[in-house]
């Protein structure tokens, strides 16, 4: 059984914190927190490296379960969230996200550790360009919205992420207003880390980790994320029209930059 220390408990704590505020204000950087900050406690606690990115991306995805709810009821009680552009992706959605999720359970650490830092180095780069997501009179097809869903939920399965990153632009594009994109986003983040984690789970059943698992979901790591995350979700949606978004969204971009390159080259 491997040791959890109070420092490792006060990371979760805070990464869930973060992780849900950044969530519920800019509708992305859950997973794109939580997933690095898992490696590195993860690996400090002496989980076998051929298990161990496993293991944080399927924490990850499943503690935005927990994230998706409280953000998407933030955003729904403001009328944001189009429901029925939810049930059209929905299908896509799920089927990307179950199959994403058992294609990386058959990946070693050491291509999915290299997938996921160029990914977020990626979305980093983005957010410092300062470029918004170009918007067009494009109408979303019953053809495009669920190929876009299939290739949305499997990278964000690949990934460990609940796909506002990929989400809110694809929305955006096809004529959906941010603020809509945002909220509709966080609303597809559920089945998307449901499926995902749930790919995980049954992937990972006979992992034996040294730690309470549920496949390759640890347990503690999760309790102890979902408590600030659920409860700082909400906060960050009421505030998302308030607070300087572009300072944030610069600050959000460095740390995510630092974090790709500590998984690159750490």
């Amino acid at each position: 059984m491997a040791d959890i220390t109070y420092i490792d408990v006060l990371l979760y704590l805070l990464t869930g914190a973060f992780a849900g505020f950044s969530a519920g204000l800019f509708g992305i950087g859950g997973g794109l927190i939580i997933v690095p900050v898992l490696y590195f406690v993860f690996s400090a606690q002496g989980i076998a490296a051929d298990s161990v990115m496993h293991s944080a991306l399927a924490t990850s995805l499943a503690s935005i379960v927990f994230t998706s709810v409280s953000s998407t009821l933030a955003h729904h009680k403001k009328h944001a969230v189009i429901w029925p552009l939810v049930w059209r992706l929905a299908p896509g959605i799920v089927t990307g996200a179950w199959l994403g999720g058992m294609a990386a359970a058959r990946l070693d650490t050491a291509v999915l550790k290299p997938v996921f830092a160029v990914f977020e180095l990626l979305v980093a780069l983005h957010l410092l360009r300062r470029a918004s997501p170009v918007q067009q009179r494009i109408p979303l097809q019953n053809a495009v919205a669920v190929g876009g869903g299939l290739t949305i939920g499997f990278i964000s399965a690949i990934v460990g992420i609940g796909g506002g990153t990929l989400t809110v632009p694809f929305l955006h594009w096809h004529n959906i207003a941010m603020r809509h994109a945002v909220a509709t986003s966080a609303a597809c983040g559920l089945p998307i880390a449901l499926f995902g984690a749930a790919a995980y789970v049954v992937s990972g059943w006979q992992a034996n980790l040294p730690v309470p698992s549920l496949g390759y979901v640890n347990l503690p790591a999760l309790g102890f994320i979902v408590i600030t995350s659920y409860l700082c979700a909400p906060l960050g949606a009421r505030l998302a029209h308030h607070l300087p978004e572009q300072r944030l969204k610069m600050a959000f971009a460095l740390f995510l930059l630092a974090l790709s390159m500590k998984m690159l080259l750490g």
